[in-house]
């Protein structure tokens, strides 16, 4: 039996489950709901039924596949992740999330942050990612504490009461008064399964906003604004203009991101370096340094 807190309370009766019986095929547990097995209040209900505080639900036994077993997090991680958090109080958690480091584990064996946070805050009895970034980006990454915190957060990005902030270093000169591309987006996928995503008329309608920091010899530093939140935006909008981000191994210059891998500058020139949403009544704003080794390049450039 489970009684319903405040915190659960709206959440739809199946998603409620599927959170709960992580590991349970979504078609046995549609299955064991038609049956009339699991139970509120002692009565049947449907599927789509909206929680109420105080509601007692009963689960019945259901032999569930182990989950699999994730590698152990190293003292080391542990201690880069806790040194990477940027704010946090009892319904969010905003982290510093390094570069190389997946948002979700993949399939295998394979750990990515949520999970990461998870092995070394068990205290947390929920713990969701708000927004995702691309495994190669860096930076501010919002973590829900509780549910009623998630679902205020997905509100503010979905009635554009958030806006995220970047910076990246682009190849060659900005153009000065380049300051927007409205590009509509589509995603692919090729032969060899790969997903790319490409600028296409019959794409999702996609903004990205643009302002010229730092100019060099054959870089520049930007500062990119997504309006909207397509799959790798930034790094194809920024390839639209002409100017591909450093590093990019999907839609950079080769040429160029050898020569950075050269002088030890592996990886996507790609930082998230503020976020600011709408949270209680007024607003978070967390910024977060460029890592140390964007510095070290700039400074040589």
């Amino acid at each position: 039996m489970v009684t319903i807190d405040a915190d659960h309370a709206g959440q739809r009766l199946d998603n409620f489950l599927m959170a709960r019986l992580r590991n349970l095929p979504r078609s046995r547990l549609y299955r064991i709901l038609r049956k009339g097995e699991v139970r509120v209040n002692k009565g049947r209900v449907k599927q789509s039924y909206r929680l109420i505080e105080g509601d007692v639900v009963r689960i019945p036994p259901v032999k569930i596949s182990p989950k699999p077993v994730l590698p152990g997090v190293s003292p080391q991680f542990e201690q880069l992740l806790n040194g990477s958090i940027l704010f946090e109080d009892d319904q969010l958690l905003v982290i510093n999330k390094p570069a190389g480091l997946a948002v979700h584990g993949g399939s295998g064996l394979s750990i990515g942050l949520i999970e990461a946070l998870r092995q070394i805050r068990p205290e947390c009895k929920f713990l969701e990612l708000v927004h995702r970034l691309d495994r190669d980006t860096s930076g501010c990454l919002v973590v829900a504490k509780k549910r009623s915190a998630l679902l205020a957060c997905h509100a503010a990005l979905r009635d554009k009461q958030a806006q995220k902030t970047y910076m990246a270093l682009a190849t060659g000169r900005w153009p000065a008064g380049l300051d927007v591309i409205n590009a509509p987006l589509r995603k692919n996928v090729l032969q060899s399964g790969e997903r790319i995503v490409v600028a296409a008329a019959d794409g999702k309608p996609s903004e990205t906003r643009f302002q010229c920091v730092e100019a060099f010899a054959n870089f520049s530093l930007v500062k990119a604004m997504p309006i909207t939140g397509r799959t790798h935006q930034i790094r194809v909008h920024a390839k639209v203009a002409g100017h591909p981000l450093c590093g990019d191994p999907k839609y950079g210059l080769q040429a160029v991101n050898q020569g950075l891998a050269q002088q030890g500058f592996k990886g996507l020139f790609l930082h998230a370096t503020a976020i600011d949403i709408a949270y209680g009544e007024g607003q978070l704003q967390v910024e977060c340094d460029l890592p140390d080794h964007w510095k070290t390049l700039l400074a040589s450039l």
